[in-house]
């Protein structure tokens, strides 16, 4: 797969106004603590911020036109 810069650019734009928005959201909204004690894993918890994140970021790279 080649990569492309204008892809790569929305892609990363992307990733990171996402990524604030879910630090803003789990930080400082949801408190982590409590998402630990609501699904019983720390890395279950860790896990499923990780690919709210990266899946979405992805796609947008993947139907992003040239």
């Amino acid at each position: 797969m080649k990569l492309k810069k204008r892809k790569i650019k929305y892609a990363s734009i992307f990733f990171l106004c996402w990524f604030a928005f879910w630090v803003i959201l789990v930080d400082g909204i949801l408190k982590f603590q409590t998402l630990v004690d609501y699904f019983g894993s720390y890395a279950l918890v860790e896990t499923m911020l990780v690919l709210l994140v990266i899946l979405p970021t992805l796609v947008v790279y993947k139907f992003t036109k040239e």
